[in-house]
């Protein structure tokens, strides 16, 4: 598997996603209509064009879920359990449509599962940052973690 057990991360690990990913319309609209989001925001060009911003944003949650599965790779493929939560969520610009997203992860803290000795929780910062290197996301996500094969 690409992603790490949880002994192959500590405190101030710091992973470079690549490549970056650029968001398309169709990612805006998909994720928009099949989460029942029918903000016209996101969805609603001359609506969007009559607003402060100009253009259409692009969904705030798919730009969460696109920064956290940039991430997936390098950190949690096939090592974790599950997602335990998500916190300090913000967005601190906006996504448009045509916008290139790269992804960091930083390991924020490692420890021990009292209850499962064979996994542990490890909390991630992930952060992204569109083209012009303006960080649009920031999140921490508590994850459970398994430990390697035969190590608990």
């Amino acid at each position: 598997m690409a992603g790490r057990y949880f002994e192959e991360l500590a405190v101030g690990d710091c992973f470079d996603h690549q490549p970056g990913r650029t968001v398309t319309e169709t990612d805006n609209l998909l994720f928009s209509t099949l989460s029942m989001n029918p903000q016209p925001l996101h969805l609603d060009a001359a609506f969007a064009a009559q607003t402060e911003f100009g253009q259409r944003l692009v969904n705030s949650l798919f730009t969460l879920s696109l920064t956290v599965g940039l991430s997936v790779g390098d950190t949690t493929l096939g090592t974790t359990v599950g997602n335990l939560g998500f916190e300090s969520i913000t967005f601190p610009k906006p996504v448009f449509i045509g916008d290139t997203l790269y992804a960091q992860t930083e390991v924020i803290a490692v420890r021990e599962s009292k209850s499962r000795p064979s996994q542990g929780i490890v909390t991630f910062e992930h952060r992204a940052k569109n083209q012009r290197g303006e960080l649009v996301v920031r999140c921490r996500r508590a994850a459970l973690m398994h430990k390697r094969p035969g190590t608990a």
